[in-house]
């Protein structure tokens, strides 16, 4: 029997608070107005959200509240309410805490209950390896509608409050990339106008490079001096493009589309800078990219969806997305390619 149509009937995000530009940032953090022009220019960023307030310091909302925020309204998009679900699958680098799992915190709010809920803690690929096993369960006949979580938030590895003299270069680029927030996709195997069909998704390990980013757990090195977090721009910025560029070629080779079929391209989320380098190699120009790290920062597990989220809404029938991620933590390649009916 043919497996059915994987529909993705709503996408929506959430985001913590208002935006926080360079200069706001650079001003809290006593790093210049210089700090602020590179994180521009030589990063990428404009401005994040963060899910810590500036000037007191305390945080304001944690992943759950924000896959709970998002989960709610992409339930009402798609016009269900959570005893409709009958899966949840998230994916995160940086839940609220090691137990209990977000997602079943989120499911709890949400009133969901009896359903196989699933937390894939990973880097960026995360939320596209929640997408692969939400629709292998739903192709596969065991659930009927899936709600996808994705999102991270940095705040407790950074403290934009605090003082920021003894941190490393590695982790004052972190600071610029960093931003908060989360997404959810409802998928069903139940046809609606409109909605789009997923036609293939993604994701391969790659073996034999060293990680390029690390996060440890919160506290794990208190006290040592290590940092929580390490980035080596530059590996990132040589190897992503490289990457991103084969899991483009694996799925138009898989669904059977050129390279001019595709109308909306949602790049990796690691920075503007990165952006602008997978395109060039892609040659894919600009009015056909759907990207958002500019403006909300790397929210990593969440900016495949905001990304998403704004391409669907500009296509109609016959509309193509193809997302791409690339985890730079220990190297895995994905993404998905989008039809819409």
């Amino acid at each position: 029997m043919d497996s059915p149509n994987i529909h993705i009937l709503s996408v929506r995000t959430a985001l913590p608070g208002p935006p926080v530009d360079n200069v706001a940032l650079a001003h809290r953090l006593g790093v210049g107005d210089s700090w602020a022009r590179w994180a521009e220019t030589g990063v990428g960023i404009r401005s994040r959200h963060l899910a810590r307030d500036l000037e007191s310091g305390e945080i304001t909302h944690t992943l759950a509240d924000l896959g709970e925020a998002a989960a709610r309204e992409a339930l009402a998009a798609a016009g269900l309410d959570a005893q409709d679900v009958d899966l949840l699958v998230m994916g995160t680098s940086m839940p609220d805490m090691l137990m209990p799992a977000t997602v079943n915190i989120v499911a709890d709010r949400l009133g969901i209950d009896g359903v196989p809920s699933y937390q894939v803690q990973s880097g960026c690929a995360g939320v596209v390896q929640a997408m692969e096993i939400a629709v292998q369960r739903l192709a596969g006949g065991s659930a009927r509608t899936a709600l996808v979580l994705g999102g991270d938030t940095w705040v407790k590895h950074f403290d934009p409050s605090g003082d920021v003299k003894h941190l490393s270069p590695a982790e004052l680029v972190s600071m610029a990339l960093a931003g908060d927030g989360a997404g959810c996709a409802v998928l069903s195997v139940e046809p609606r106008p409109g909605a789009a069909v997923v036609r293939r998704v993604r994701t391969r390990l790659v073996g034999g490079l060293p990680p390029a980013q690390t996060v440890e757990w919160f506290g794990a090195h208190a006290g040592t001096g290590a940092p929580a977090v390490t980035d080596d721009r530059g590996v990132v910025e040589r190897q992503v493009p490289v990457l991103a560029a084969e899991a483009w070629r694996e799925l138009l080779d898989d669904v059977g589309w050129k390279d001019s079929d595709v109308d909306a391209v949602l790049p990796p989320q690691h920075s503007g800078r990165v952006t602008e380098r997978v395109c060039e190699l892609l040659g894919v120009a600009e009015s056909r990219v759907t990207s958002r790290v500019e403006e909300t920062g790397n929210n990593v597990n969440g900016l495949l969806l905001f990304q998403l989220e704004r391409a669907l809404a500009g296509l109609g029938s016959g509309g193509r997305v193809v997302g791409l991620t690339v985890e730079a933590t220990e190297w895995v390649r994905g993404g998905i390619a989008v039809e819409v009916l």
